[in-house]
């Protein structure tokens, strides 16, 4: 799992981001948490999952690219709808895959040119 530099949270948890970056990491449930990832396909921008999927031991995270958190599904929706208004309004497109790979300053591993999965 790789988190964003720059994590973009939900105002609920802003003082708990270590705390709650920490449990996940270590598969400690926590309930009402979701986290905001790149997309996992072409046909989305980002990906909300309830935390509690990330515990299941084949779910697919090691290129997992995390940039956002939130308590509540609610605020996960605010929180995306955020992330992908900045893009639009500093980019005047809608890809936040890159607007966020170029404002980390490298590029996130389903990006790599010889990547099958590769979509910009």
């Amino acid at each position: 799992m790789i988190w964003y530099k720059d994590l973009y949270v939900g105002e609920s948890i802003v003082h708990k981001t270590k705390k709650v970056k920490w449990k996940i990491m270590h598969n400690a449930g926590q309930i009402g948490i979701y986290v905001i990832t790149l997309a996992s396909n072409t046909q989305n921008l980002l990906d909300i999952i309830p935390s509690y999927e990330l515990m299941q031991k084949g779910y697919p995270k090691k290129d997992m690219v995390v940039v956002g958190l939130a308590k509540g599904y609610d605020e996960a929706i605010e929180v995306a709808a955020s992330i992908v208004d900045e893009v639009y309004h500093s980019t005047g497109t809608f890809a936040v895959r890159a607007y966020l790979a170029e404002k980390q300053g490298y590029w996130f591993p389903a990006e790599k040119i010889d990547c099958p999965w590769f979509f910009p």
